[in-house]
């Protein structure tokens, strides 16, 4: 019997060509023995994690996420370890666009009942996990991401894989 929840999340899904640089950047890392670099295929930057949610609403939630969108452009630069451990990639600034997306993103959420997180906004992408002690390469990143749009993706619990299930507009 299929699962009939998906855990879903919306996000900023890079073009191949940003996920190459990405990719680069992340492997020119060094990573202590127990960290675990995010896989080249799951880099993106969550504009809002939604959790498990019924997969009776995605029809809905599709059609609410659909919100007005005016393309950005990110640069990338700032590289970090959070103190739980993520090695992230900031952008250099957080365009308004990026924000005013974010917002009216929540808004939709918020429109098919679910409660966007509470916790402050921080754009970044993930290269990886278990990562205290990890140092970034002392070239800083020249990343740009010309952003043209989003998607709702879902994870696979089974095979760790992400399915876009939707791309935006």
């Amino acid at each position: 019997m299929e699962d009939d929840t998906a855990r879903l999340f919306v996000t900023l899904w890079p073009d191949e060509a940003v996920r190459t640089a990405l990719r680069a950047y992340r492997n020119g890392w060094q990573w202590p023995g127990a960290a675990a670099a995010t896989p080249g295929a799951k880099l993106h930057l969550t504009l809002h994690f939604l959790g498990s949610q019924p997969r009776a609403l995605l029809p809905a939630l599709e059609a609410a996420l659909a919100v007005p969108f005016t393309p950005f452009d990110l640069a990338f630069g700032y590289p970090e370890v959070w103190r739980h451990g993520s090695a992230v990639l900031a952008p250099r600034a957080t365009p308004r666009a990026l924000l005013d997306l974010h917002a009216a993103l929540g808004r939709a959420l918020q429109g098919v009942g679910i409660t966007p997180e509470d916790r402050p906004f921080r754009p970044h992408v993930t290269l990886g996990r278990h990562a205290s002690g990890a140092l970034p390469p002392a070239a800083p990143a020249q990343i740009a991401w010309p952003v043209t749009g989003y998607a709702l993706v879902a994870s696979a619990p089974d095979h760790g894989g992400y399915t876009v299930l939707r791309s935006y507009p």
